[in-house]
């Protein structure tokens, strides 16, 4: 399965608790991870800021794996859905590119779209409900 996730869940997993078997699960080959520059970029930005209190390694080794192990894409299409949050239109694009199932967020803006195209946007609870059943 093919998946966008978008950067408040990543952040999230990152940080542990429940939604780290998301991370677990990418690493051990359960989903692709679909990535575009915007997407990591954003990713890093969060990662960065200092209420997190991430050191620099720590961060290093994150986007090692994001480059071994996630796929990159470069979004050919431009999308304009999200009118309220334009910057959240990044997640569908990769998605588009990426030839994604689901894109995984707790953004009400992407989340209330309940889908794009053939893409389903659904929350970190209903994806781990379906990594459960693999």
């Amino acid at each position: 399965m093919r998946v966008v996730i978008d950067t408040n869940i990543m952040v999230s997993a990152y940080l542990g608790g429940m939604l780290k078997k998301l991370i677990v699960a990418w690493k051990s080959g359960k989903f692709t991870l679909v990535v575009s520059d915007a997407v990591a970029d954003e990713y890093r930005e969060v990662l960065k800021r200092p209420k997190f209190k991430i050191e620099h390694t720590e961060l290093d080794d994150f986007f090692a794996l994001l480059l071994d192990r996630a796929e990159f894409v470069i979004p050919i299409e431009t999308i304009d859905v999200i009118a309220e949050d334009p910057s959240d239109n990044k997640f569908i694009e990769a998605a588009i590119a990426g030839k994604a199932k689901l894109i995984i967020s707790g953004d009400s803006h992407l989340l209330e779209l309940k889908s794009f195209h053939d893409i389903s946007i659904i929350t970190a609870r209903e994806f781990m409900a379906w990594l459960v059943g693999q």
